[in-house]
């Protein structure tokens, strides 16, 4: 059985995507941007302040789809100038140290809003 997970971005109709798809006891996250709800702010030239956005986005996600952060096996960290890896790592870390998924830090061209240094994927498995 398929649960599609929506997160309420302006990009996932038109684009034809959901946040988070889950199919049995797996759950893959796609490419999440820093996206603020209505109403917050966000310091575009904080790609801590972004990761650590992408990763909550993220993480509402996953629980929507009945799994928790420790059934993360994988994460996937796009930026789009790698030597501000380091500040994308510590919002990685304040989320997943206890449980150290598999990640890879990549560098990337660019995203679909040019203001965003950072797009976050996640896969999980729920046991």
């Amino acid at each position: 059985m398929r649960k599609n997970i929506s997160s309420g971005s302006q990009y996932e109709e038109p684009i034809g995507f959901s946040r988070a798809v889950r199919i049995g006891n797996q759950v893959a996250v796609s490419g999440t941007g820093p996206i603020p709800r209505p109403g917050e702010t966000l310091d575009y030239d904080d790609v801590y302040a972004q990761t650590k956005l992408c990763l909550l986005i993220m993480l509402e996600a996953i629980e929507k789809a009945g799994a928790t952060r420790d059934q993360v096996i994988r994460t996937r960290i796009m930026l789009t100038d790698a030597s501000t890896w380091k500040e994308a790592a510590r919002a990685h870390g304040e989320v997943f140290t206890a449980i150290r998924p598999a990640c890879t830090f990549v560098e990337v061209r660019g995203f679909i809003d040019p203001r965003w240094k950072v797009e976050t994927e996640a896969d999980c498995v729920i046991f």
